[in-house]
């Protein structure tokens, strides 16, 4: 090293620009090799591959960093000037893109935690639907009714989100208000059967039916069923569908509501 800096010396700038071109061409082969490398790595990581062109792009320019201030410092320029420039130039435009900075973050959060993937049906106390896509700064979700809403990662990041397809399993729950002097037994025995009698509804963990609360004309049952979460909306509203033909076999009625009418005799009403 030591010849080697003798030799550029004598040599003057022209030699020293010459070394640098050839360690920048060297360190461009190396940069790749060792890219090459972590993207076979990553393959075989656990890792979401959206975040891949983050890694694979960050590793490039702390690499390329490093390269070009041992390179400016060869050639004699002052890097205490250099350095000071480019960490200005840094909170500049961390201060211009604070926002997107903020949804660049959520994303790494939501890639790296998993709350959701892309296919889960989630809910965020504002909007519901399937996750289209999940990207590093937007996160894309169809609704029920086919309209694509795009969220920032950072407000998805800081939300509560209720994802309704991550569990293989699902409970449904379902009400049934009946007349206040049905037989409960009677009920719950019918809500049961029904529940059985579907291929969806699993067997473990069991149907559970009961009676929730009691109104002035009315009885309301709970009944509560598991099945495969593909399954959710079929055996929700095919129980639904069957009760009612069933309570109508039984004899058992639906309340109604009530309404108490009283007339009065005109010459009986004092003004």
């Amino acid at each position: 090293m030591e010849a080697l800096s003798n030799w550029t010396s004598s040599g003057g700038l022209s030699v020293k620009i010459a070394v640098s071109i050839a360690a920048l061409f060297a360190a461009w082969i190396v940069i790749r090799v060792i890219c090459k490398i972590m993207k076979k790595a990553l393959d075989k990581s656990a890792m979401d591959a959206v975040l891949y062109p983050f890694v694979l792009n960050t590793a490039k320019v702390v690499l390329w960093l490093m390269v070009i201030l041992t390179v400016l410092s060869y050639l004699g320029v002052p890097m205490s000037a250099f350095i000071t420039a480019i960490g200005a130039a840094g909170v500049a435009i961390a201060l211009a893109l604070k926002d997107s900075l903020s949804n660049f973050a959520g994303g790494i959060l939501i890639l790296l935690s998993k709350p959701f993937k892309k296919g889960d049906f989630i809910e965020d106390l504002q909007v519901s639907g399937k996750v289209e896509a999940i990207n590093m700064l937007y996160t894309t979700i169809m609704t029920t009714d086919n309209k694509i809403i795009t969220m920032p990662n950072g407000k998805l990041a800081n939300a509560t989100v209720i994802n309704y397809t991550k569990e293989n399993i699902r409970r449904v729950d379902m009400k049934f208000p009946v007349s206040y002097y049905s037989d409960v037994v009677k009920v719950k025995t019918l809500l049961l059967e029904t529940a059985a009698s579907s291929e969806y509804v699993l067997s473990d963990p069991a149907p559970f039916a009961g009676v929730s609360k009691y109104e002035e004309n009315a009885a309301h049952f709970d009944l509560f069923v598991w099945c495969e979460t593909p399954n959710y909306w079929d055996v929700k509203y095919s129980i639904q569908e069957k009760m009612k033909k069933v309570f109508e076999n039984a004899g058992i009625s639906v309340p109604s509501p009530i309404v108490d009418v009283r007339i009065a005799r005109r010459d009986m009403i004092r003004y």
